[in-house]
């Protein structure tokens, strides 16, 4: 048994160094203004599509991801370790997409691409933490969906069955889901394997948004132009909201309901401390303390 599996992943800006310049006016990111990485739950969603590969050969495993041009570096990043092609979602129409936009966006993309056994996908994106938009995916496309996924445990190729350990609050859930379904993918799961040297080696011309040769980009000669042509996989797919057939009036802005206010980094300092003797009504009054100031509850 051969899969078609699709990994969706997010170029993401990192969080960690978020300062004044990280909202526009608008009120989306802005993400010149900070680093780009690879959503990290993402990576983990990653490895389980590889594992799959690896278990069932002849399977193949497909990159998405929408964002500007430079978003390709993770399709990159998914070919050094052993995904088989990647396609690029991006056009201006689909700048500022809240996960209403995102998820329409993706789901519509995937009918394009048609045949698929699998849609694998991080939880969340750092940027957003919202772990909306692989079950609106899901949604959109009318299959089951199994989240908080940590483990693959077993596919029965002749049921078309597949069988997921996920995490939930006090403990572990095993489930059974047929195919075709969309998972998402814990962090807690296993960590994605490093990049391949000889994948690197490979794909190291790889470009964006070049799904035929071209001796030209922004009016300049591409170095070794003639490569494109002998090696046709180096071409990483790049699709527009009329490649999708989508409608723009649900893409970005346009389609986007929710609008971010502000973002900002919150430390919390402690100004003053309690010693507590851990009686009951030490830690009773403690409780009431917290809920009176909005801290819990």
């Amino acid at each position: 048994m051969s899969l078609k599996i699709v990994v969706l992943a997010k170029q993401v800006p990192d969080t960690r160094n978020v300062g004044k310049d990280a909202m526009k006016a608008d009120g989306t990111i802005n993400r010149a203004a900070l680093p780009a990485i690879f959503n990290p739950e993402d990576l983990n969603a990653l490895e389980q599509a590889l594992r799959l590969k690896d278990r069932f050969p002849g399977s193949t495993v497909t990159m998405l991801t929408m964002g500007p041009g430079r978003a390709a570096e993770i399709i990159r990043q998914g070919l050094y370790r052993g995904a088989d092609d990647g396609i690029l979602l991006t056009d201006r129409a689909f700048a500022g997409a809240d996960t209403l936009a995102t998820s329409y966006a993706i789901a519509t993309a995937i009918r394009k691409i048609g045949q698929f056994d699998i849609i694998l996908g991080g939880r969340q994106a750092i940027d957003g933490d919202t772990a909306q938009v692989g079950p609106q995916v899901a949604e959109k496309l009318g299959l089951p969906q199994v989240t908080y996924a940590e483990e693959i445990l077993d596919l029965d190729e002749k049921l078309r069955k597949i069988t997921i350990r996920r995490h939930i609050d006090g403990g572990v859930e095993t489930v059974e889901a047929p195919l075709p379904l969309v998972i998402t993918v814990n962090g807690s799961a296993a960590p994605c394997r490093p990049c391949n040297a000889k994948l690197v080696m490979k794909y190291k011309l790889a470009l964006g948004g070049l799904e035929k040769a071209e001796v030209t980009k922004d009016g300049k000669e591409l170095p070794y132009a003639e490569l494109y042509d002998n090696r046709p996989y180096l071409n990483l797919k790049e699709w527009t909201v009329a490649d999708i057939d989508g409608d723009v009036q649900q893409c970005g802005l346009n389609g986007s309901p929710t609008k971010v206010k502000t973002v900002q980094n919150i430390s919390f300092q402690a100004k003053e401390s309690q010693a507590l003797t851990g009686s009951d009504a030490d830690v009773e009054a403690l409780i009431v303390e917290l809920l009176a100031n909005h801290t819990i509850g």
